[in-house]
């Protein structure tokens, strides 16, 4: 798989994290797996069932309100959504979280070609970094340049690339984005591409 129409026609590019570099359910399905066998040993809970409910409900509904749906079905006490919350933000994975692999041959060309690569990052920066520190890298770390966008003050893709373009003086018709879903917000003042994550896997 080549991505010399991209490579040659762009100068910078900038990625989303969850579900573009990497499938975030590889995150989640292990913070469930730890947070399962925590309240086995904590609550003599059954972790087997208490990791199936979650599972199913990660795969209905996604990640949001999991923990209050699971405390309800177990009667977990409310005492322990501190536990559950702090894992999400500190967890040391057991297994590395993988790289998708055509982001991963994608990533490697940039690189050979010598050009930035910007991460924007959205969401509880201290859980987002604990994120990408246990990314499987091979190597790509190193020229990886990221920005989260709440310590820009600011949620708003336009206003984030923006400093991102300013900051690197770059020009925003030279820029790809790559993406899970196409932005909300326009780019169109900032002539700056977008990709689909899509896209990219069906190259």
């Amino acid at each position: 798989m080549r991505f010399d129409t991209y490579t040659e026609g762009h100068d910078a590019f900038v990625f989303e994290l969850d579900n573009v570099l990497y499938p975030e359910k590889d995150f989640f399905l292990q913070v469930y797996y730890l947070f399962s066998q925590f309240m086995e040993y904590s609550e003599q809970l059954e972790a087997p069932l208490l990791l199936k409910f979650m599972q199913e409900c990660y795969a209905e509904s996604g990640a949001e309100q999991l923990f209050e749906k699971t405390a309800r079905q177990f009667n977990i006490p409310e005492k322990y959504k501190l536990n559950f919350d702090l894992l999400q933000r500190n967890v040391r994975l057991p297994l590395k979280l993988l790289l998708f692999e055509p982001c991963h041959q994608f990533l490697t060309e940039i690189v050979a070609a010598g050009k930035p690569i910007f991460l924007l990052v959205s969401g509880n920066p201290e859980a987002q970094l604990n994120k990408i520190k246990q990314v499987d890298w091979q190597g790509l770390e190193q020229y990886l340049t990221v920005y989260f966008k709440e310590e820009l003050n600011d949620q708003h893709e336009v206003q984030a690339l923006t400093y991102l373009l300013e900051k690197h003086q770059l020009q925003g018709k030279k820029v790809l984005l790559i993406a899970e879903k196409a932005p909300q917000l326009p780019h169109a003042d900032l002539s700056i591409k977008y990709l689909s994550i899509d896209k990219l896997f069906l190259r």
